[in-house]
């Protein structure tokens, strides 16, 4: 005599391994959060935008931030030709 396994179960179990799998994949996806930090010599490190933290001391980081309007205006006007890593 043969022992049929309990399709119902396995089938209940791998689609609450689906969903799991499918929640671990749309949190992965998500973008990184930004974090900084303050480093030993006393420049701010901003985490999350690539593999590396970008850091610049206080001076630079205002220079840049008075700047923001020109390269948002760069951005637009060549958008067409610069790519997006999401």
């Amino acid at each position: 005599m043969t022992v049929l396994p309990n399709l119902a179960q396995q089938n209940a179990e791998l689609a609450a391994q689906v969903a799991a799998l499918q929640a671990k994949l749309a949190a992965a996806s998500q973008p990184k959060r930004i974090t900084m930090k303050v480093s030993e010599k006393g420049a701010l490190s901003l985490y999350g935008l690539g593999r590396f933290p970008v850091t610049l001391y206080r001076s630079q980081w205002e220079r840049l931030a008075l700047a923001m309007p020109d390269v948002s205006a760069f951005i637009v006007a060549n958008s067409a030709l610069l790519t997006t890593k999401d």
